[in-house]
Parts: C-alpha cells; structure tokens; sequence
C-alpha cells in the first residue's frame, strides 16, 4: 500500500447528500411555503441559493479529484485542501480508536465509514474515511494491524539484541564470529515471532467472545430507564409549528378539547391513547438505537456495535484502555442497572455516534462478573473504605453558594407564591433542605480503595459513579489539604488520565494517612511502567 489512492466515488454522492439535508429547510422556505411569491427577498434568496449550491457541488467533485491518501510501512499520508493545500502525517502506533458508522445511505450502497483516532489533540487528529468499501475498510484495519505489531516486535527484538550484546560483550579485541547455525536460528525465531503476532491481530483469525447482548425484556427495561418515550413531545412539537403554517390549530383545538373534555370515557380514552402512543415510540426508539447490541472481546480488543438501521461498530485495543467508569443515576440504581464507559486516550468520533459506553442498561450483577473476563489487567473490588464521620460534618459545614446566590436572589426579588408574599424564605429553607440531603447521600454513597496497583473512588448523591483506574495509567497524582482539613486530619487525593479532555476524578475529605499511603503508593508506579516496557 504505497500508491496514492482516491477517495471511494461514492463520496461525491454522500456529500450530495449531506448538502440536501444541511439546506433542506432552506428549500422548504424558498420553494415550498414561499412557492407564488413574488418578493424581492424571495427571488434574491432563490439566486443566492442556486449559486451557493452549485459552488458547493463544484467543490465537492473538485476535492474527489484532488485529495489523495496513502500508506506506508509506518503511517498514513493524507493530502487534503481546495483552495490551501495541506498534507498529513499521521503515524500507526499513534492510533488508539477504530470506529466504524454505516448509515441508512451506507447500508443501501454496501459501504461504510471508518473513523482511526489518535490520541492527539485537534480537529484533524483523526484519519476519517467518509465513504469506502467494506473491504477496503477491513484490508486497511488489517494492513495497520500487522505493521504495528511487526514495529512492536522490531523494536522488542533490537532491545533484546543489543541486551545480549552488552552482557556477552568480550574483553578483548578479538572479533566476535557467529555459526552459520545461529545465524539461522535466530532469524527463524525472529520469523516466527512477527509471524505469530501478525497472524494474532487478524481480525478474521482472531476468536472473540460475546460478552453481553441485551434480550427483548432488557431491551423494555432500557427503554422506561432511559425516558425515550418523551420523544413524543418533540415530535407533537414539530408537527405544530409545521402545520400551524397552513391550519389555524388554536382554533380547531378548542373545539376538540371541549368535546373530549365532555365525557370522562372519553377522556380516559384520548390519556390512555397518548400513554400507549409513547410507550410504543420509545420501544421503538431504543430498538432502532440499541438493537443489534453485542460487547465482545479477543485477546487483544474489545468490540462494541449496535443499531437497526445505522450501525456502529466500535473497537479499542485493550492496552489503550486507560479507566473505567461505572455510573447509576438514581433510576438506574433503583432498578439495579448501570452504565459503563472505557476511558480512553482518543475521543469516538461524533457525539450522536459515541460507542465506548458498554450498554449503558447492564444489570450490575453482570457488570462486576464482565469487567474482568473482558478486561483481565482490571479488577473491580467490592471491599472499600467509607468515610470517617468527621468527613460528614466538615460537608455540612462548608458553606453552598449555589443556596447563598439562589437565597439573595429571593430575598431581592421575593416572589410572590400563589398569593403569599413570605414564599421567599420557604424556597429558600426548602433548597437547604436539598443542599444538606444531597450532601449526606454523597457521604453515604462515598467510598475509596488503593489496592496493590489499582485504585477506585466513589461518589454521588442520587447519582453515582465509580472509577477504576491501574497505576500505570495515572499521569498524575494530587494531596491537597485545606485549613478545615488540616484541623481535622483530612485530606483531598485526586488522579489525571489520558482522555479528550483529560480525566480528573477526585476523593474529598479521607483521612490523612489514607492520602500520606496513596502518595506513597503512586511514587512505586515506576515499577508498573517498567513492567509494561518489558512485556
């Protein structure tokens, strides 16, 4: 793969297309709802438009026959740019991230997109192809497999190389002669080595195991925990604006209100209508979105993919997984369920397209049993310290200045509350009451654990949300300690992780010899790193 390549002709079309659905309200305006006029902001707009258009689809096939990419040994060459023209570099083993979208367009013509992330910073830290082959796609994942691995075992065998030099380095000045028969050992057992680490990465040789994929009742379940039935509202809400242009539908409704209002039968009937109506599009909803759903992993990756008509397919590589994070909101912890995200150095791609949640509805129970079967250099401890009971008076005694501002606010403005002039001082009492509750459920909730290389904090009041990280992937470490604190032997310990945008997670008021141990404890990380180079 060292030719300069186009990009898939279909890519023309997928613009196309995208250009039609970005102007689309545009058409409807100029062309639809103003269809007979005849004002002059009217037929300007129209010329404006025609020229914007075609200025956009002469852009659009002048790019198709400009830009360029290539691959060599190491990277990937990228030539970019109309007007300015750019190239890029972006190296193999800087990739963190594969991510693949099919669209309905994609499905209907075969293809799909590929997204490779990097764990650099900038809106071109990615290698992004819009439109390709399915098996372009699969040959060049493939292609990037095989010549990291076979860099990672260069590298691997020069530093052992250069090791046995050093040690069996002679003292004289003689020369150093090898036997032809050691000469052919040691290329066979350099052949062998790229050859079993090339062959491991293939996607098809690779065996994966299926982890979790949601059944019909946990799909329903999904469906009420998420609220996706209040899609509903949205949709009602477009269909007014949309036919309040043509129909007076104030009017109309009046009518039909007065007479559905009539009748309790009646009444009863229209409610149970618009409930069922929203339980059925929030099924659908959460079908469309998270059908398909399989977490799967082999030796090396984790596999995510779902939906029904756009499919997205996510892979990361286990050791680019940098933490964990568990997160219940307070539905989800009465129904015992639980979201889980991978931490990593790359981002996912677009936000309507992210995939590094492992299904955000998993029973718990399932949650602790699969983490480690997927992710063996992790562990989940269910044994964690609480919180000594002087860390719960000093959170009700620091001071909330969301309820100071919200109660000076009241008290200049002093709302008046169904006609009572003195409701100022109930809201304000009654937002303290919320402030003091909040902060005894994050005491309750609160919890830590520094383990022989791992650490877990969590925290939340209603919600939740438990971190898990290895020490060798904390980039750093911080003991903080106010005045109160000092006074009261606590202290603060907070870890950074590589992520877009780095990762802070925090643990508030521990005791000091829990903070003095996880200082300590960081400072041994060498060894987890050194561990890693040598693997």
């Amino acid at each position: 793969m060292t030719e300069d390549k186009r990009y898939h002709p279909l890519l023309i079309l997928f613009e196309v297309w995208k250009l039609i659905k970005n102007t689309f309200s545009i058409i409807i305006l100029l062309f639809v709802i103003q269809m007979g006029s005849e004002a002059k902001w009217v037929i300007y707009g129209r010329w404006i438009f025609y020229l914007v258009i075609v200025g956009c689809l002469i852009t659009i096939v002048w790019r198709w026959i400009t830009e360029r990419y290539r691959l060599d040994d190491t990277s990937f060459h990228l030539a970019q740019g109309v007007f300015v023209k750019s190239k890029r570099t972006i190296p193999f083993r800087k990739i963190q991230n594969v991510n693949r979208h099919a669209s309905l367009f994609h499905r209907i013509f075969k293809v799909t997109s590929i997204r490779f992330e990097t764990g650099m910073t900038g809106d071109e830290a990615a290698v992004e192809f819009q439109v390709i082959s399915r098996a372009e796609a699969d040959r060049i994942e493939k292609y990037i497999a095989d010549q990291v691995n076979k860099e990672r075992v260069a590298s691997a065998m020069h530093s052992k190389n250069t090791s046995n030099e050093m040690d069996s380095a002679p003292n004289d000045e003689n020369e150093i002669e090898l036997t032809a028969d050691q000469i052919q050992e040691s290329s066979e057992e350099i052949r062998d080595t790229v050859h079993a680490a090339t062959s491991e990465q293939a996607p098809e040789a690779q065996q994966r195991t299926l982890h979790f994929k949601p059944t019909r009742k946990e799909v329903l379940k999904a469906s009420f925990t998420s609220l996706s039935f209040l899609v509903l509202i949205p949709i009602v809400g477009t269909l007014y604006s949309n036919v309040q242009e043509f129909i007076d539908i104030e009017e109309q409704a009046e009518g039909i209100l007065s007479t559905v209002l009539s009748s309790w039968w009646m009444t009863s009937l229209v409610i149970a209508g618009i409930v069922l109506l929203a339980v059925i599009l929030g099924i659908v909803t959460t079908f469309l979105k998270y059908g398909n759903f399989e977490i799967s992993s082999d030796e090396e990756r984790i596999y995510i993919a779902k939906g029904v008509m756009e499919q997205t397919a996510f892979s990361i590589a286990k050791e680019k997984v940098q933490a964990i994070e568990i997160s219940q909101s307070f539905i989800k912890r009465l129904l015992g369920l639980a979201e889980v995200k991978l931490v990593t150095a790359g981002s996912v791609g677009e936000a309507e397209h992210e995939v590094n949640s492992l299904y955000p509805f998993l029973p718990v129970s399932k949650v602790h049993a699969m983490i480690p079967e997927m992710l063996p250099a992790y562990e989940v401890s269910l044994d964690m310290q609480r919180l000594p009971r002087t860390s719960l008076w000093l959170r009700l005694v620091r001071p909330s200045w969301i309820w100071i501002v919200a109660t000076a606010l009241l008290v200049y403005f002093k709302p008046n509350l169904f006609g009572w002039d003195e409701a100022w001082w109930v809201l304000s009492a009654g937002l303290l009451v919320c402030v003091v509750l909040w902060r005894v459920l994050d005491y309750l909730n609160c919890r830590y654990s520094i383990g022989e290389h791992f650490v877990q904090f969590k925290s939340g009041g209603f919600a939740t949300s438990l971190f898990i990280s290895k020490r060798a992937k904390i980039t750093e470490v911080k003991v903080t300690q106010g005045i109160l604190q000092r006074r009261l032997d606590l202290a603060s310990i907070q870890t950074t992780n590589r992520a877009k945008p780095v990762l802070h997670h925090k643990a508030q008021d521990v005791p000091v010899q829990a903070a003095d141990h996880f200082y300590m404890w960081y400072m041994e990380r060498t060894k987890d790193v050194s561990t890693l180079h040598e693997q």
